[in-house]
């Protein structure tokens, strides 16, 4: 069975065995849910739209250096941000679904797969370094503030070789030309006679070797330009800081507008604690896991049981109702009408390749 199913099973486990245990403290979670601030809480909805606009900026603003997309307008980015939200909750594929999904919805507006994709790549990683930075001052903070652990010792280590693992292999992927030939015939000649099987021989190449190929030259071409000019990098880079700021800082509220004061710096080990265990898990957007890893977390770092319980029910109620919501509706009006209203008709997009060429 496959690595993403026993952390899904461990971690279910480890829920029930909380809930099982800590019953007490989720009944008075549950009275402490009654004394929400609600002009407090209600901070989470400007916040909330601030993230969705610079998580798709940082998709935005590297493909506008790649002379994608100059005539987006603003309200594209967080739209298309909250549809691949809404993509990543409720396929539980590792994000493998948002790459093909945003692929889609750009390809309308003159975007190629290769870009699409590196985009998403360059989104992740950049995410994954700019949150690395956050973890070290957090740790420095709490190192200063002598509320270090063996825990947060620990649990900032494992998160930091994650992460640098993570982007290595991303790096590894893209940077040799050779073998991503190779992939793309091990892929053509793997998927192939799996499809010509399932459709009972009616089509027999739905993958064609020579586009395959192609995709993978052109992710292999944007990684060679980004390594030969990191300053495309920058501005993306800052966003990303940006976003991981925004989505701590959803988290922060939620806590104090129940009376509770979380220090910050546990705050960020634990919501990248909860984000990677929530993307390896096989639910639907980390359902249940991040809820778990994130509780164990705090209650392990000193914070009330039944805040640490409460706080983060709050916070992931509403930002998975927004995103479940307004994703849905979003989704759906894309997929009825092929990105109709994105701002961008097909005689801009051949003015600007006229332009490029």
């Amino acid at each position: 069975m496959k690595p993403r199913f026993w952390i899904t099973l461990i971690t279910l486990l480890l829920l029930g065995l909380v809930v099982a245990l800590g019953w007490g403290e989720i009944a008075r979670a549950w009275k402490i849910l009654g004394r929400v601030d609600l002009w407090i809480l209600a901070l989470m909805i400007p916040v909330q739209i601030l993230s969705y606009y610079a998580t798709g900026e940082v998709i935005f603003a590297y493909l506008r250096s790649k002379g994608c997309l100059e005539a987006a307008p603003w309200w594209l980015t967080p739209r298309v941000a909250l549809e691949l939200n809404f993509v990543h909750h409720v396929m539980p594929s590792a994000g493998v679904a948002g790459f093909s999904y945003l692929g889609w919805v750009l390809s309308h507006y003159g975007v190629s797969a290769g870009k699409a994709t590196m985009a998403q790549i360059v989104q992740l990683a950049l995410t994954f370094i700019s949150y690395t930075l956050i973890l070290m001052i957090a740790l420095v903070v709490l190192i200063f503030d002598r509320a270090v652990n063996r825990t947060i010792i620990a649990t900032s280590a494992t998160l930091v070789v994650i992460i640098v693992a993570s982007v290595a292999l991303l790096i590894y992927a893209t940077s040799d030309r050779k073998r991503l030939v190779a992939l793309a015939g091990w892929i053509t000649r793997t998927v192939n006679p799996v499809v010509s099987v399932l459709t009972r021989h009616k089509q027999a190449e739905v993958l064609k070797l020579g586009v395959v190929e192609g995709f993978f030259k052109e992710l292999n071409q944007d990684y060679r330009e980004i390594r030969d000019d990191r300053g495309l990098l920058l501005r993306p880079f800052l966003i990303s800081i940006v976003v991981n700021c925004l989505d701590i800082s959803l988290l922060l509220i939620a806590f104090r507008s129940l009376g509770f004061w979380v220090n910050p710096a546990i705050v960020v080990i634990a919501f990248g604690l909860s984000s990677i265990l929530g993307i390896a898990s096989a639910t639907p957007g980390g359902a249940g896991v991040y809820e778990t890893a994130m509780i164990v977390f705090l209650a392990g770092a000193g914070v009330a049981p039944d805040a640490a319980i409460a706080g983060t029910l709050l916070a992931r109620v509403i930002l998975l109702f927004g995103t479940i919501l307004f994703g849905y509706l979003f989704y759906q009006l894309r997929i009825s009408g092929y990105g109709k209203g994105l701002g961008l008709n097909r005689q801009d997009r051949d003015e600007r390749e006229g332009r490029r060429r």
